[in-house]
């Protein structure tokens, strides 16, 4: 599976707009999204526009308008999410159960590479569709505390969050699921007061 860019830039746009209810904010404008996400204003605004007619965005008119999420975020599956913006989550059009297409094979059947595929898409699905927006925001959250990163949206308006430097590779130990078993395993803010 190779993820879109569009269906990239929705991900970090919901992300966002989930990170900045739990933040108090309860509008973000366009402008907001596409700079906290340093892109562009119009491709942006696009898959806003598809994301509200979906229903998991809505939009606020006026001059403190913006968008808002009209779905809670633990309502939300990733899952879902990718599906809407890239079509399936399957690596091959065989392989996909709610894109199912015909490939060129002779008998699909019995087709080793169809057969290894429908895994690796049964692998992406469990991942994706087994977590909520709600959580891939607590999970981003709590590490940008423990980082001591100001999170998108805690600072007084107008005044910019310095941007985290780039890191290189990608790292095994910053994954989500590994930031979820930090959360799972963490003791709760409750018990450590006492």
């Amino acid at each position: 599976m190779h993820l879109s860019k569009k269906a990239e830039y929705a991900l970090r746009a919901t992300i966002h707009l989930g990170i900045a209810t739990e933040m108090g904010l309860p509008v973000v404008s366009g402008v907001e999204l596409a700079d906290a996400n340093r892109l562009p204003l119009k491709f942006i605004e696009r898959i806003l526009q598809e994301l509200r007619e979906a229903g998991i965005v809505e939009t606020k008119r006026g001059k403190l308008g913006g968008y808002t999420l009209a779905t809670a975020a633990d309502k939300i599956r990733i899952g879902d999410l990718v599906r809407l913006m890239d079509g399936r989550l399957a690596p091959i059009c065989c392989a996909s159960e709610f894109a199912y297409q015909r490939c060129t094979c002779p008998d699909e059947d019995h087709c080793g590479l169809r057969m290894l595929m429908i895994d690796v898409r049964n692998a992406i699905a469990n991942i994706l569709d087994r977590y909520t927006l709600a959580q891939v925001v607590e999970v981003t959250l709590r590490k940008m505390r423990r980082d001591g990163i100001a999170p998108p949206f805690s600072t007084h308006p107008g005044v910019k969050n310095s941007a985290t430097p780039a890191r290189g590779k990608a790292n095994p130990a910053d994954g989500f699921l590994q930031g979820l078993s930090q959360l799972v395993t963490a003791p709760s803010d409750e018990h450590q007061s006492k």
